[in-house]
């Protein structure tokens, strides 16, 4: 993979890109208040690094004409994107170009808030690729309003957000010619190539493959209502279901289609607004409808629970074995911990991703 230095000079054209690009913004309709929060961002980010592909990648000159989105090619990546967790999304894009053999064949297929208070989707737009110059992304913009009316109180607001349920839409919100995509949280950051992943087969009529963690207690993930209604619980009839995290999931987006997964997942969303039978956000949906039928995937893939638990910030240490991909899943974020001075060990295997560092203009000539 061979990678571009920047030069103090080069630093130096961001910079003044990024406030052509600011300009320009502000002959748009926003609020100035929305413009200087917006140039804050800008200029609070250092542009990445150039990731070129390896050896043994399809020549990219052959296809440049003709290539879209739809190729085959591909790694297709989708992840959301809001203000609050956009520095660890930054971090995320960024190593997975920095660990894939063929970055310029990766897709990021991005979701943004349609009425995120701080960074719309246009904007956002420009933010992404003055970081990243040469990504292949694509911007989506979520309505809302199709799941807030199904949305109910979990234990921790932050799981609330709306966009949290983007992925139950993955199907409608993507092109049709998208048939497989990697969903990933904001909060994870990848030590492996990507491509590792991508290359995990869904046998059967699986449409989904995560880790799972047939360890863990599943019945604390719904409430006792749910498991003494005798109707309720027998949902998963002759399924042996274990935990996954729905932060790191491939998933076969035809297959979704097919089974009209949407409508499953909202039809339980509906039921939690009548009578609670879950405490969490989006992810006990998930488990009733497709818990017992994952496609197991390493346990390397998802390091989970690096964030500590829902309620409060706690250290927690790696699962033992290999690692290719970290997830700070729970309320603590890599970013705030090191930020307020009070890093956990595993937040420091984060920090070389970050890239919301000044931008440094050289002076000398």
């Amino acid at each position: 993979m061979l990678t571009a230095l920047k030069t103090p000079e080069m630093n130096w054209l961001h910079s003044v890109t990024v406030l052509i690009c600011i300009l320009f913004l502000g002959f748009m309709p926003f609020e100035s208040i929305a413009i200087r929060s917006v140039l804050d961002r800008l200029l609070g980010y250092t542009e990445a690094p150039d990731y070129r592909n390896g050896v043994g990648c399809p020549a990219m000159e052959e296809l440049a004409e003709t290539m879209s989105y739809c190729d085959p090619s591909f790694v297709h990546i989708t992840m959301t994107l809001d203000s609050e967790y956009l520095r660890g999304s930054m971090a995320a894009v960024h190593s997975v170009l920095r660990h894939a053999s063929c970055p310029e064949h990766v897709f990021f297929h991005v979701i943004a808030a349609e009425f995120d208070p701080e960074v719309n989707p246009r904007v956002l737009t420009h933010l992404v690729r003055s970081i990243f110059p040469s990504l292949n992304f694509k911007v989506y913009v979520f309505r809302e309003d199709i799941v807030i009316n199904l949305i109910s109180s979990s234990i921790r607001q932050a799981l609330e957000n709306p966009l949290n349920y983007a992925r139950n839409y993955l199907g409608d919100i993507l092109d049709p010619c998208v048939n497989r995509v990697i969903y990933l949280d904001s909060d994870v950051i990848l030590v492996d190539d990507v491509r590792k992943l991508w290359n995990v087969q869904l046998s059967g009529s699986r449409a989904i493959g995560a880790p799972e963690y047939c360890h863990a207690n599943f019945t604390k993930y719904f409430t006792d209502s749910f498991w003494s209604d005798l109707v309720l619980s027998r949902v998963f009839g002759s399924r042996n279901p274990c935990y996954f995290n729905t932060g790191v999931m491939l998933m076969d987006l035809e297959k979704w289609r097919e089974g009209n997964y949407r409508l499953k997942i909202e039809s339980w969303m509906k039921l939690q607004r009548k009578k609670r039978i879950y405490e969490l956000g989006s992810l006990p949906p998930f488990l009733l409808v497709f818990g017992g039928n994952v496609e197991p995937i390493d346990h390397k893939w998802n390091q989970h629970g690096l964030g500590g638990d829902n309620v409060k910030v706690s250290c927690r240490s790696l699962h033992p074995g290999p690692v290719s991909l970290l997830h700070w899943s729970g309320k603590g974020k890599p970013w705030v911990r090191l930020d307020e001075k009070k890093p956990c060990p595993s937040d420091y295997l984060w920090e070389p991703y970050d890239l919301s560092k000044p931008i440094r203009v050289s002076t000398t000539k």
